[in-house]
Formats: structure tokens, C-alpha cells, sequence
């Protein structure tokens, strides 16, 4: 008999099915054995009355592959209005070790338990409100390419194995590349300006390597970043095309999978057509006046700093996302772009959603004479070095104006979400104090 799915069952009402899956959950009542069996689409429940039946489970725990055999039957009461009665049980895969972890109820995420949540992940992922959150940034990654196709974007894979640190600082790892040394990519920022000269616009969702000493919420050593890069436009058509971005991912996850977020009592984010602009140093000022923290003249922006103005914006300007915009100039990266019209500012823009950074954004310095001399002089940066040289042909044989930005898988998971810790809403994080599993 052909196997269906556990959502499939409520248009088989009366008909014998066969369904195969995991076994979720056991539990006796008025002396009748409840089953859950969970497969890829959901979890079924099968009554059994037959005391043969209930026999093959003797010593058999959680995680036990099962074929069922019975008859769906109605039932208001149990998931999907169905149920599965007269089953006969086929065991394909028996377990008999018990669950380091119960996995039929939700896993508590308080920070304290989160050593032992990802101790025991690879058995805490069958957890269906786990499940969800790895469903919902699937989605997240759907919904961003569905935008990047509709933009005309190009998806392309860059390299993570580098011959140097090529965008500065002690950030990085290193390791033996059969007898030279290698890095682990900081970003694909150098690719995808080189592919806005192959495809104009371009974009990968791909690994980035950071080693931050960090055991923070919001740091891992490994993420997923979601990179674009753009030609011929400006800066405020760069902000509108991320903006447009936020917008559409934060609108069609709702659409996609309303049920995974309605399980994690997530809310739908509060977003305008047009994302708010504050200048840095104009947040600066609100806050220190809101608070009595005094942040002006700082070069960045606070934690605290960045919750309290998606705070402000939402109440005062509607929005939950807000672009930070005019950071200064001497802090920008030797690839950016100073403003025309203030030099002493960059065109640099980080986008704050509820609460933390999720992407920074930046028009790059195109004019191959001009970047030559930002490399010299702010990241001391040789132009002939392997890590610069064949970066610097795309502009010498011509790019035009073009930006992008990075953003965050993770974080703007958990923040559609509405997790605690960017670590939540990683499969398998790495970090500072973990490696494993």
C-alpha cells in the first residue's frame, strides 16, 4: 500500500492507509495504548486496542521507526481531526535507548538551559517546535531569493578558503593549506564586487568565518550571510532595494508558514513602505537625552543603543526597522565610499530590526585610482599582494557605481521569531566555547 503523509489523512476518512514515521510519543489511557507518530508534514495519532499490537512496542522508545496500517476515523479531538484506528505496526527500525531529552513537549530555550539544548541537539531537532524555527529561516532563505529573482539578481557561490586576510583586523582563522597559510572567508565582500562585473547584480547565501571573541547573544564564529551587490545605483536606491528586501521576507514568511510562527508566538513585524533614516549621531542625541547616557561623539552605536531606538521608531515613526546612516568616514572600511557632499562622512547604513543589526550596507569607492589609495592608506593594504591584486582587475577594467550589504541569516531569524539568542537559531552553533556536535 502506497505510504501517505500525516496531512494527508483527513482526505481518507473511512480508508485503510498506511503511513511511516517516527514513533513521538506513548501513553496509555482507560486501558488503550495513544500513539504519535511524527513524519516529514506533521504527526498522526493511532489508537491500538489489539493487544498483539501493543505487544511489538515492549521496550521499544521515542524514535522508534514505525509502518502503521488502519483506518482513519474522525476524531475533533486529535491532530488533524483524525485518527488512525485497527492499526497493525510494523517495526522498520527499533530503538531501545531512552531519550537523552524529551522531545513531545517544548524544550526550554532560558539561557541557562542552553548548553544542554545544544548538547543534545541532534536528538532536540525532532522537537516539531524546533523543527519550526529551521522551517521558518527555509522560508526565510525562499522568500529572499524569490526577491532577488524578481529584482533580476544573479545567485553565484563564492570561495571560503582565502590566501590572506584581505578585509583587515584579528578576526579571522587561519589554517595550513598544504603548506601555505589560509584563511577562512570574513565575508564574500570582494567576490561580489568583482560579479558586479559579470551580472550586475549578484548575491550568495553562504557560510562567513569570524573569529570574535565574543560569548555574547548576538556573536557565533560561524553564521549564514545573505550578500548582494549592485550596479549603477545610488545610495538611496541601494537602502530602498534592501528595505524592499526586509519588507518582503517579513511579509511572505507569514504567508509561507503562519503555523510555525503561530507555535512560536511570534508577531508580525510593524514595517512602513519606507524604511525610517536617523543620522548616527542624531540617534546619539535622542538617546542620551531619553536616558542620561551620554553617547555623543561615539564612533557606533550601543546595544542598548540599538533596542532603544527600534523602541523609538516604532512608536514615533511607525516601524520597527530603522536605517542608522552617516558614520563617519574614519571608521569606514578602505573598500567604502565617502559621501561627495560630506567627506568626512561615509555612504555607509546599518539597518536595525528589533533591537539589533542585521545588515550593514555601504556604496564602494568604484574608481580603480581612488580605491588603490584607500587600500595603501587605510588598511596599509600592498595592491600587488595575492589578496588584493586580482580583486583590483575588476576595477581597473571598469565597474560603475555599485553597493551592497550583508545581513544576517541568524539574526534575522531569531528576530522574526522572537528568540533571545542568535545561537537559537543556528542548527549546530559555533562558538567561542563550542565546536560540537
Amino acid at each position: 500500500m502506497t505510504r501517505l503523509l500525516t496531512t494527508q489523512l483527513a482526505e481518507k476518512v473511512t480508508e485503510t492507509v498506511t503511513i511511516q514515521g517516527w514513533l513521538h510519543k506513548k501513553r496509555l489511557l482507560g486501558g488503550l495504548t495513544f500513539l504519535t507518530l511524527r513524519d516529514r508534514s506533521g504527526i498522526a495519532q493511532i489508537k491500538i486496542e489489539n493487544k498483539d499490537e501493543v505487544e511489538k512496542l515492549r521496550g521499544l522508545q521515542i524514535g522508534t521507526v514505525l509502518s502503521i496500517e488502519g483506518v482513519v476515523v474522525s476524531d475533533e479531538r486529535a491532530p488533524g481531526s483524525v485518527e488512525i484506528h485497527d492499526a497493525v505496526l510494523t517495526v522498520l527500525v527499533p530503538v531501545t535507548d531512552e531519550s537523552p531529552i524529551e522531545i513531545d513537549k517544548p524544550l526550554d530555550h532560558k539561557s541557562e538551559n542552553l548548553d544542554t539544548l545544544f548538547e543534545y541537539r541532534v536528538i532536540g531537532l525532532r522537537n516539531l517546535q524546533e523543527t519550526a524555527i529551521f522551517k521558518i529561516q527555509a522560508g526565510i532563505k525562499q522568500a529572499a531569493r524569490s526577491f532577488f529573482a524578481d529584482n533580476d539578481f544573479t545567485e553565484f557561490n563564492s570561495p571560503k578558503l582565502l590566501p590572506a586576510a584581505t578585509e583587515g583586523g584579528a578576526e579571522v582563522f587561519t589554517l595550513d593549506y598544504f603548506g601555505k597559510e589560509a584563511t577562512l572567508a570574513q565575508s564574500a565582500q570582494f567576490y561580489k564586487q568583482m560579479m558586479v562585473g559579470v551580472f550586475e547584480r549578484g548575491y550568495e547565501i553562504n557560510p562567513t568565518y569570524r573569529a570574535e571573541l565574543s560569548a555574547t547573544t548576538r556573536h557565533m564564529t560561524e553564521f549564514i550571510h545573505i550578500d548582494a551587490e549592485m550596479g549603477f545605483v545610488d545610495f538611496q536606491e541601494l537602502l530602498a532595494t534592501v528595505g524592499g528586501l526586509l519588507k518582503h521576507i517579513s511579509t511572505s514568511i507569514w504567508q509561507t508558514h503562519e503555523k510555525e510562527l503561530t507555535a512560536w508566538n511570534a508577531q508580525p513585524a510593524v514595517l512602513p513602505e519606507q524604511i525610517p533614516q536617523l543620522a548616527l549621531e542624531e540617534i546619539h542625541r535622542l538617546y542620551s537625552e531619553a536616558t542620561g547616557q551620554d553617547t555623543r561623539g561615539e564612533k557606533d552605536m550601543r546595544p542598548d543603543e540599538e533596542r532603544w531606538i527600534t523602541d523609538y521608531a516604532k512608536e514615533h515613526l511607525g516601524s520597527e526597522a530603522v536605517f542608522v546612516t552617516e558614520w563617519p568616514a574614519g571608521e569606514m572600511k578602505f573598500y567604502h565610499k565617502k559621501s561627495e557632499e560630506n567627506p568626512d562622512l561615509a555612504e555607509r547604513a546599518d539597518l536595525i530590526f528589533r533591537g539589533v543589526e542585521i545588515a550593514t550596507i555601504s556604496m564602494r569607492e568604484h574608481r580603480y585610482d581612488a580605491l588603490v589609495e584607500q587600500l595603501k592608506t587605510i588598511a596599509g593594504g600592498d595592491p600587488e599582494a595575492d589578496g588584493f591584486r586580482y580583486y583590483l582587475q575588476a576595477f581597473q577594467y571598469g565597474l560603475p557605481a555599485h553597493g551592497g550589504f550583508g545581513m544576517g541569516l541568524e539574526r534575522l531569524t531569531q528576530k522574526i521569531i522572537g528568540l533571545n539568542n542568535v545561537k537559537e537559531a543556528s542548527l549546530f552553533p559555533r562558538d567561542i566555547n563550542r565546536l560540537t556536535p
